[in-house]
């Protein structure tokens, strides 16, 4: 097999339709989109939901509920089978060695610990969340795993 002997699938390639090119080519004159109007016109279209000047559908019905999606905590999470081979026995780990060592990537308000792999070397986590698992993983090996101290948030002077 070479590359001369390749071909596109029977179907899959066709001429394009070639408009205003004469009235005897099937598409000519108004180039298959009617007379006159809107749709009609060069750049034509509306924006999705647009209901011709009606108020339209999504804005008709009634907002009803809350939803936490602005105010959600974004977890990053990594699991402990990862530590062994990137972290010495008695290390202290905390988010920026994590992010150091690439297990912690992108914008995170807390760092969660799950309970996937083993872990063999005594290590000092220092992390918002542990599994139960976990958190049993190393402190079986020797490890501990603590909470780190809270974040100060200053609040910005109003005038």
């Amino acid at each position: 097999m070479e590359l001369h002997s390749f071909s596109p699938n029977p179907g899959s390639k066709h001429r394009n339709k070639r408009l205003g090119c004469g009235e005897s080519s099937g598409h000519g004159k108004t180039a298959g989109k009617g007379n006159k109007g809107q749709k009609a016109r060069s750049g034509s279209g509306t924006r999705v939901g647009f209901e011709g000047g009606q108020m339209p559908l999504h804005r008709r019905l009634p907002k009803r509920g809350f939803n936490n999606f602005d105010f959600r905590d974004v977890f990053c999470v990594f699991n402990v089978g990862e530590l062994d081979d990137l972290f010495d026995a008695g290390a202290t780990i905390d988010e920026a060695a994590l992010r150091g060592q690439g297990l912690v990537n992108g914008r995170c308000d807390k760092v969660k610990v799950l309970g996937i792999g083993e872990v063999t070397k005594a290590f000092h986590l220092v992390v918002d969340n542990a599994s139960a698992s976990a958190r049993e993983k190393i402190e079986k090996a020797g490890g501990t795993v603590t909470a780190p101290p809270a974040k100060v948030v200053e609040a910005k002077p109003t005038a």
